[in-house]
Order: C-alpha cells, then structure tokens, then sequence
C-alpha cells in the first residue's frame, strides 16, 4: 500500500522529513477494523511529533490522526462496523498512523462518518472534536444537554481547530462563549461560529474580558498554550475550572488557583486509547453523537484548506501551514 512516512526527523522544508513510501498492507485482528482511508487531516500532533531530533526510525514511521475512509475487513471481536461502512476517527498515538492507504484502528475509538459530509469534511473533524468535547463536557463536567445555561466559557485560542468545535459545543450547551482571536480573519470566523463576544489575546485580556462586563469566567479552555496562565488564573471565578490541552513547558504558579479553590484538568484525547481505559468505548458513542448533531445541523464542519492527493509533498505543505501558527479551520488532504 501507499504510505507518507518518516525515517529521520528533519525541519518541514527539508524534502526528506515525509516520504512517500510502499508498505505491506495490514490485517485486522481483535476489535480492529481495516480502513480503506479516503481522506486525513494534519493537526499540531503531527508537527510536535515529526520535530527534528537525533532519532533514527528503523523502518518508516507513518503518522496521523484524524481520518475518513471505508471499513474494508474486520476482526474476529470486531461487532459495530462492517464492510463498506463509512467511518471517521482520530485513532491511537501508539499505532501506525492515518496517512496510509490502509490503517489498523480499534472499533472501540471509531465512529459513523456523518452522512450529510464528504470524507475532507468529515476527515476534519475527530482529534479535535474528541479534544473539544471531552475538555468541556468530561473534565469540566459542564452539562452537555443546557442545565448550565447562560454560563460563562472564556475560550483561549478559539481560531484554531479545537477552539472552532469548542466555540460551537458551548454554544450547544447554552454557555456564554468569549473567544480570543488576533487577526481580522480569525475574529470573523469564531463569530461565524457563535462566539458572542471576542477578544485578542496578544494584548491584554483581563481589561478586555472585564470591559465586557464580566468580572470572572465560569469555565476556561485553554486551546493554545501556556503563555495565558496568570490570566486565566486572574479571570476563572472562585471554584471555577480551567482546562488545558497544551504542554507543561512554562511556568504555572499556583498560589492563585490555591486561594480560590479553583480547579486544573488535563485534556489528552489518546489517553483512553493509549491506556486501554474500561471507557475506551465512550470515544465512539461520542463520534456518533457528533455525526447525529452534524446531519442535524447543529454543528459544522471546521474544514478550511484541502490538498489533493495525499502524498508526502502536500502533507509537507500541511505541516508547514500548522507550523506558521495562522492556521484557520482545519487542513485536509484528501484521495490517493
């Protein structure tokens, strides 16, 4: 099967960092299904892990996570798709990736490809609708069905691709959304999107925030990185809860967090397939809900930019797009 893979780990403009490549085509055992995958999308993961260091790969390494495509065989213990389904998904950072003719996925963590979408538009979707989903609704334990209503979400990075799912699940969930956003285009598409009120989070955000007439923030999401820490601390309410989806990599006083009481939740979407959690199974429930609310039209799609085919030139053009930190939406490449 065709494949785009590394074997070296080298900056995006070096023509060798991906690589087109042939591997063998795999086969399902256990709960797996085998994907005949039609289109994947590159997220921030890719870029992070793809990083130049000192290592060599023995044999190619194939990354991605986030795909659609048809089931084309199952495993023996594989009972909720069969052939011929469509499916979408992010998968599992402890596995062969997506960008690959053919992927291994465990069922478990997959989910009906909504049916109103092509595969680009659906291919956009899962990492970050898994992140979103799960920061606000499984660590914040905002109630996903209203019984939070009219509450406050301050959300940190909202242009990005989890911040456009974020915006529209709180929306969703009756939640007052604040999005931050920098540029002209990114305040438009966050506002697209249902943000009521907007913020730019390269100046300072605890006069803005407070200008609005908010004092505090219920809930804070932070979809970017940790550079905003002593603001959100400054802004979430006594009691109230942040969560973060970034990497620990500043400093993160918490004498602040301490004397309100508030709370910090991790999100990491493959830690349920990374660890095999008994809820591993949640993952897919979730995809088939969002899939439901999609054909109903209660949340769109976050694609913005599509590359065709997929081969290791326009995936290295993705990367270099998500490395430029301007990325709007979600970024697709799409057929073989």
């Amino acid at each position: 099967m065709k494949a785009v893979a590394l074997t070296h780990y080298l900056p995006i403009k070096n023509p060798s960092a991906l690589l087109d490549v042939d591997l063998p085509r795999p086969t399902p055992d256990g709960h797996d299904l085998l994907v005949s995958v039609k289109a994947i999308s590159v997220n921030p993961v890719d870029t992070k892990i793809r990083a130049p260091k000192d290592i060599i790969e023995k044999t190619p390494r194939v990354l991605g996570w986030d795909a659609s495509g048809i089931v084309d065989a199952v495993g023996p213990d594989a009972s909720l798709f069969k052939p011929g389904d469509a499916v979408y998904y992010a998968g599992d950072i402890t596995r062969s990736g997506s960008n690959a003719e053919f992927q291994l996925i465990d069922e478990r963590i997959v989910g009906a490809k909504p049916k109103s979408l092509g595969f680009a538009e659906a291919a956009a979707l899962p990492l970050t609708t898994l992140t979103a989903y799960e920061a606000l609704f499984d660590r914040l334990r905002i109630d996903r069905d209203g019984a939070d209503k009219g509450q406050s979400i301050l959300i940190i990075g909202a242009g990005g691709g989890v911040g456009s799912i974020g915006i529209q699940l709180a929306k969703a969930a009756g939640l007052v959304v604040i999005a931050t956003a920098s540029r002209p285009e990114t305040e438009s598409w966050v506002r697209e999107l249902g943000a009521d009120h907007v913020v730019n989070h390269r100046k300072p955000m605890v006069e803005q925030v407070r200008a609005l007439g908010f004092q505090h923030m219920d809930h804070i999401a932070i979809f970017n990185d940790m550079r905003h820490w002593e603001t959100a601390v400054e802004l979430i309410r006594p009691q109230g809860g942040i969560v973060s989806i970034d990497d620990t990599d500043l400093p993160m006083p918490m004498d602040g967090m301490k004397m309100k009481a508030a709370s910090l939740h991790w999100e990491f979407m493959f830690a349920r397939a990374m660890h095999q959690t008994p809820d591993m199974i949640e993952q897919h429930n979730l995809l088939n809900y969002v899939a439901d609310e999609i054909d109903a039209g209660h949340i769109r799609t976050t694609l913005d930019t599509v590359f065709s085919p997929i081969n290791a030139e326009n995936i290295r053009a993705a990367h270099a797009l998500i490395e430029t930190g301007k990325a709007k939406g979600k970024i697709v490449v799409e057929g073989w």
